[in-house]
């Protein structure tokens, strides 16, 4: 039978015979558990040579003796000697002291587990009976999975000291969620939520955890920014983890910044984990590629609330850049005005993608002096992301068959008030 323990090497001298590859690995995890790490081999492979000049392990270039285990708390032998190893095996034995053995795992008295680690959480896997490397890989592995997706409660169960993680939720699709988010919100104590992003992954949260909601729609901000940051300062100065859970990512229009420097400003510890930004997402969801060779291989992002700028109204007028602008359903009658009497080409393809990457997603396509229109007897609305330039036209992805009997009639990007569903 085999009994895991978790062993705490820090400080403790560990003694390492072999000084292959093998051993090397194994030397590497131990330095990273800050163990005190002797080796005795002839010669070494350039891994541990390298770490010996560093000063990070001590060498003794000889054959192995007995009283090399002077000392030590744990041996490690891989030589890929039998005899040597089952010395090694023996005078640990005797001496009472651990030992793992790389040629036969069976024959030592520990054995190395296949670990993985999230956050604080260490979890290794080993075989109680004969060794079986693969198949205890292959349950690592898939316990990583489930870890890695926040399937497992991680909160920490005693006092510890607040925090905030703002979490980038992606622009909607749960599967779009970074599995990096998905362990900060199975991490968390308490969730501030926007109505905005991937709001299906509340109903994954475990039980217990407080959901704080402070979404906002069109002009109606029932939560304040300064409010949102007394609250995610308030939820951690009580010694709570807080996700600040924001759709797309926080730092693309998501007053991420604000909500960072709150944190500061108040000592609370505060950390950014990306998303992915509607402003890329949703038009790819809906098969428009921002940059296209031969087409354009420039981008430029704008708030709709903001209007335009001069570089955006620049790059729109001379085809040089792709322009995506976020929040900009209330102000589309403006922005298309003002970009026409900036002398923007009236035939310039336009597309509004609605509800991207989820399963009411709408795009609708007109060209910039009918898009009005088109999208009010569309019934456009928000949330819906805009993109203009000749990436917008449909049909760019559509292969060219040289015959005009295959080519489909809403591949004139000029054609108005085409509009075509996805998903």
């Amino acid at each position: 039978m085999t009994t895991m323990l978790g062993l705490q090497l820090t400080g403790r001298r560990v003694l390492v015979v072999g000084g292959g590859p093998v051993a090397a690995r194994r030397v590497q995890s131990l330095l990273a558990d800050a163990a005190v790490v002797v080796v005795v081999a002839p010669q070494l492979c350039e891994v541990l040579l390298d770490l010996h000049r560093w000063g990070l392990v001590e060498w003794r270039s000889r054959e192995v003796v007995e009283t090399d285990l002077d000392g030590a708390w744990l041996v490690h032998t891989a030589t890929g000697d039998r005899s040597t190893d089952e010395s090694v095996v023996a005078w640990a034995a005797a001496r009472q002291t651990f030992c793992i053995d790389a040629r036969d795992g069976s024959a030592g008295s520990a054995r190395t587990p296949a670990t993985t680690q999230q956050g604080d959480v260490l979890v290794g896997v080993v075989s109680t009976g004969s060794p079986d490397p693969r198949r205890t890989l292959a349950v690592r592995d898939a316990v990583a999975t489930h870890l890695r997706e926040g399937h497992v409660d991680l909160r920490q169960r005693r006092a510890h000291a607040g925090r905030v993680v703002l979490v980038g939720g992606g622009p909607g699709d749960v599967g779009l969620l970074t599995l990096a988010g998905r362990r900060a919100l199975a991490e968390a104590d308490v969730v501030v939520t926007d109505r905005l992003g991937p709001v299906a992954v509340l109903d994954e949260l475990a039980p217990g955890v407080e959901i704080i909601d402070v979404g906002k729609t069109p002009g109606h901000h029932p939560v304040p920014q300064h409010e949102i940051g007394r609250i995610l300062v308030e939820q951690a100065q009580r010694g709570r983890v807080v996700v600040r859970l924001k759709g797309g990512d926080p730092f693309v229009y998501g007053r991420g910044g604000e909500e960072v420097l709150a944190c500061r400003e108040a000592d609370v510890a505060v950390e950014v984990i990306p998303g992915v930004s509607s402003a890329f997402a949703a038009p790819a969801a809906a098969g428009i590629p921002l940059t296209h060779r031969g087409t354009v291989g420039a981008v430029h992002v704008m708030n709709g609330h903001d209007g335009w700028s001069s570089a955006a109204l620049t790059g729109l007028r001379d085809g040089s850049c792709t322009v995506v602008v976020l929040m900009g359903v209330s102000a589309l009658a403006t922005l298309a005005t003002e970009a026409l009497d900036a002398g923007a080409d009236p035939a310039t393809p336009v597309a509004l993608v609605e509800e991207g990457t989820l399963p009411g997603q709408r795009v609708t396509r007109a060209r910039l002096d009918d898009v009005v229109d088109v999208a009010a007897s569309a019934g456009v609305r928000a949330p819906a992301v805009i993109v203009l330039g000749a990436v917008a036209a449909a049909g760019l992805l559509e292969p060219d068959r040289g015959d005009a009997a295959h080519t489909p009639a809403s591949s004139d990007p000029t054609a108005p008030g085409t509009v075509t569903m996805a998903l």
